[in-house]
C-alpha cells in the first residue's frame, strides 16, 4: 500500500459489465484498507490508454473513463499492473514484449531479440519480474510463466516491492 505522501495510485476496473464492483474480485479486508488511505483515488469504469515517457523511463499515464468519455493524464512514474488470469494486455503491444497469448514477458523469458526489439538500454539483464521497459514489472496472472494461483501473486508482487527499490536508485 501506499504510504502517506505517495501520489494517487490506481486501481482501474477495465471492464465494468464484467466487473461491476471491488468486491466481486477482492475481500472485504482489502477494499475497507484501500478506501481509508487518503491518497489513494479508486477509479471505476476506466482503462489505461496510453503510457508515456522518454528513453527508459515512464512519465506520463492516460486513462478513460468509459462511462463519461472523459480522459485524464497524470505525472506517474511507476506503475504496478494487475490484470487477472486474462491477460487483457492489448493496450501493451508495443510497449513491453508479450507472447503468443498476450502474456507479459519479464526476466529470463525475455530472449535477447526482445530486448534488442524493445532496445533495452541498460547495461544489465532485467530483473527477475522487469519487462522491456525498465522499471516497469509484471506480476501475477499477467505475467508469463506464472503459476496464475494467489498465493504465487502475492509473492511475486511482494518481490516487486524491492525491485521498484532498486529501480528508484538507479
Amino acid at each position: 500500500m501506499p504510504r502517506a505522501g505517495d501520489r494517487d495510485r490506481l486501481f482501474p476496473q477495465l471492464d465494468d459489465a464484467q466487473i461491476p464492483s471491488l468486491a466481486e474480485t477482492m475481500s472485504r479486508y482489502l477494499i475497507r484498507c484501500i478506501e481509508e488511505l487518503p491518497n489513494v483515488t479508486v477509479r471505476t469504469h476506466t482503462r489505461i490508454v496510453a503510457l508515456e515517457g522518454s528513453g527508459p523511463r515512464l512519465e506520463r499515464v492516460h486513462w478513460r473513463n468509459d462511462a463519461t468519455g472523459e480522459e485524464e493524464t497524470r505525472d506517474i512514474r511507476h506503475l504496478f499492473l494487475m490484470i487477472g488470469a486474462d491477460p487483457n494486455t492489448t493496450w501493451l503491444r508495443g510497449c513491453v514484449a508479450l507472447d503468443d497469448k498476450g502474456y507479459v514477458k519479464t526476466g529470463n523469458a525475455l530472449s535477447a531479440e526482445d530486448l534488442a526489439k524493445a532496445g533495452w538500454p541498460l547495461g544489465r539483464s532485467p530483473d527477475p519480474l522487469e519487462t522491456t521497459y525498465p522499471g516497469v514489472f509484471a506480476a501475477g496472472d499477467v505475467r508469463a510463466g506464472s503459476v496464475k494461483r494467489i498465493a504465487s501473486a502475492v509473492g511475486e508482487a511482494a518481490a516487486c516491492i524491492q525491485l521498484v527499490h532498486k529501480a528508484l536508485q538507479e
